[in-house]
Order: C-alpha cells, then structure tokens, then sequence
C-alpha cells in the first residue's frame, strides 16, 4: 500500500479528521473511504485492523483510531 487509508461514516466527528488528515498529509497521500456510501469495504477495512471510525490505516498498515465516531458495529447496522 502506498497510500494511507481514512475510513469514516460521514458523523461529525469523522467529517473534521478527515478535514484535519488532509490538511496534514494531502489528497494525494491518503484514499478517503466513506464507509456509509461504500458498505462494500467494511470487510476491507476489518481486516486491515479498524475497530472504529474515524480510523486512518497506514501505509505501514497500522490502524490508527481517531478520536471515537462509531463502531464498525454501528456502521454495519
């Protein structure tokens, strides 16, 4: 991976580190995932370690959570 991956639900809350995560890393250095409107890559983001958004996995992939949105749990339904 050679870009790191934010994975969000569109809460407030995730709305604002995603702001704050491209303002320090840039749009080129980071793929935005709103899981809400791509349910398709819950799997994706589980797998690589994400337990909550907003979460940002990095290039390295770690997962790293952000401040507390929702569970996936949540964002599954």
């Amino acid at each position: 991976m050679s870009k790191s991956i934010f994975y969000h639900a569109g809460c407030p809350v995730c709305v604002s580190a995603e702001q704050e995560i491209i303002a320090l890393i840039g749009t080129k250095n980071v793929e935005i995932v709103h899981l809400g409107e791509d349910r398709t890559r819950i799997a994706e983001a589980e797998k690589a370690g994400v337990n909550s958004v907003p979460a940002l996995v990095t290039p390295n992939g770690n997962a790293l959570h952000i401040n507390f949105g929702a569970s996936l749990e949540d964002v599954k339904g």
